[in-house]
């Protein structure tokens, strides 16, 4: 099932750049970025001679067509004017993940080719560190001001086609990969967005998730700038200012993960009015039930599902806006084709489980460098390999029940720990689960499960075991139950379950 119509603002087949001009041209006075902290405000004019200010920079700078500039910055104006003024230039934008740890962040500059590396005065230390170590000399420079402040008289002649991202994922079960996407799929991720959210100019969105996430790149950076709307861009996200935010900066819609939406959740914090605010939108991972139906009965709030993948340019699934929304399914496809298919590749009947498979023009080119994986993950006939297990019901809604890789296989039953998640945040003081996989001389692997508990719960792990066993059985409810300040999370927020493993040895 796939929903399709042409790209909500500007015009089919524009590069980036060439979008960026084309809404200079039309709305110049029109807000594209808003920063809550300084109170700046960047209209899609301003944006333009911030972008080919920083082009003519990169151009100084040695910096091609085709050549890689990685990123290492917090979310700011100069963050978006970075990127955008780096694919403005016909140069690939390299996102470096900030949390990702000094081998991983080493490996990605090197492995990207990167020809500059662009930093702020946070980050600055830690790349000079890294790269003072490094066998290759990559020239670095802080953003300033100056860099998207000069009159330049230019225009963006990027081809669509060309490569505009490169991003790595996570890493957390090997060395991380390197997406490629082009222009066109980078608009076609921001497409699905502002199509399934019926985003229009007159939309503010909140980005709370970092920009060096597929998320906050796609979703909110780029979903804004395809519907001509605007973006609020705090430096990262707080429950304790989350809801005024909203509020003063008149915010319509908001993206955040299950890990934020549990937060806002268990805070006692009262939400203010939000007359402007229209839903906000939950992705990265899947949504217990029971967390939003919570959420929507406290803030009254309508809180959509959806799903993406850093190789879809994020979403590939969301809950419609005006139609049915199932909780429980990140919804139905919007812009691309998705099927739930067998081992062979074959679309299973509705209600079968299989692996869900996507196509669509937002799907990334290839892996930069990895041949391997990239055959691994692209069919001949298009299809891209998720890794997702799931269902499609009758009204082509997607239902996940767990990851290949994560399936719990115990006496040769296979448990999704989805299911055992959904069980433990049945109980209110549950902030974060993720049940794994643990060796079993007896049945293979056992089940067992990391949590965070709200300040204060006298909750013991037995009490916990206990309800699993009342909603999933005792075959499936887990042996053991650890208690932690703090779960393994990623960039985007997405529990890390697999590093449970580890934590728990």
């Amino acid at each position: 099932m796939s929903t399709t119509t042409p790209l909500v603002g500007g015009k089919p087949g524009l590069s980036i750049g060439q979008l960026i001009d084309h809404h200079a041209r039309t709305t110049p006075d029109a807000i594209y970025l808003s920063d809550p902290a300084t109170g700046e405000e960047v209209t899609y004019a301003k944006l333009q001679r911030a972008c080919r200010s920083f082009s003519a920079q990169l151009n100084k700078q040695g910096i091609l067509p085709g050549d890689r500039v990685a990123y290492a910055l917090n979310n700011s104006a100069h963050c978006v004017c970075t990127i955008l003024g780096t694919l403005y230039a016909g140069a690939v934008i390299t996102a470096v993940n900030l949390v990702s740890g000094p081998s991983t962040i080493s490996h990605v500059l090197h492995h990207s080719l990167a020809s500059l590396v662009v930093v702020d005065d946070e980050t600055r230390g830690m790349i000079g560190d890294l790269l003072a170590e490094s066998p290759v000399e990559i020239p670095v420079i802080e953003v300033s001001d100056a860099l998207f402040d000069n009159d330049t008289d230019c225009s963006a002649t990027t081809d669509v086609n060309a490569d505009g991202l490169l991003m790595y994922t996570s890493g957390t079960t090997g060395i991380p990969k390197g997406v490629v996407h082009t222009h066109r799929s980078i608009l076609a991720g921001g497409n699905n967005t502002a199509l399934a959210h019926q985003l229009t100019a007159r939309d503010r969105g909140l980005c709370v998730l970092p920009l060096y996430h597929i998320n906050g790149f796609c979703v909110s950076m780029i979903g804004a700038l395809v519907s001509g709307g605007g973006m609020v861009l705090p430096k990262r996200f707080s429950v304790s200012t989350f809801w005024s935010t909203v509020v003063d900066q008149k915010c319509t819609w908001f993206s955040i993960v299950p890990t934020q939406v549990s937060y806002l959740l268990h805070e006692e914090t009262a939400k203010p009015p939000t007359p402007n605010l229209r839903f906000g939108r939950s992705a990265s991972a899947p949504l217990s039930p029971e967390v939003q139906q919570a959420f929507e009965t406290r803030f009254e709030v309508p809180i959509i599902e959806t799903m993406g993948l850093t190789e879809t340019a994020a979403q590939i699934l969301a809950n419609p806006m005006t139609e049915q929304r199932k909780i429980g399914s990140p919804g139905i496809a919007f812009g691309n084709e998705v099927i739930i298919a067998d081992t062979m590749f074959k679309e299973r009947p509705r209600g079968e489980e299989g692996e869900l498979l996507v196509r669509g023009s937002n799907v990334m080119r290839h892996y930069r460098g990895n041949e391997k994986a990239t055959s691994a993950s692209l069919t001949p006939k298009g299809w891209l390999r998720t890794g997702d297990l799931g269902r499609m019901d009758d009204d082509g809604y997607v239902f996940i029940t767990g990851r290949i890789k994560e399936l719990i296989i115990k006496g040769g039953e296979n448990i999704a720990p989805r299911e055992i998640d959904d069980a433990l945040y049945s109980h209110p003081d549950v902030v974060e689960a993720a049940a794994f996989a643990r060796f079993c001389e007896n049945y293979g692997q056992k089940v067992e499960a990391g949590v965070k508990l709200k300040d204060g719960s006298i909750l013991t792990p037995k009490e916990l075991i206990e309800l699993c066993q009342g909603i999933v059985g005792t075959f499936k409810a887990p042996e053991k139950i650890h208690i932690f300040p703090e779960l393994p999370k990623g960039p985007s927020g997405k529990i890390q379950r697999l590093k449970l493993v580890e934590l728990t040895e």
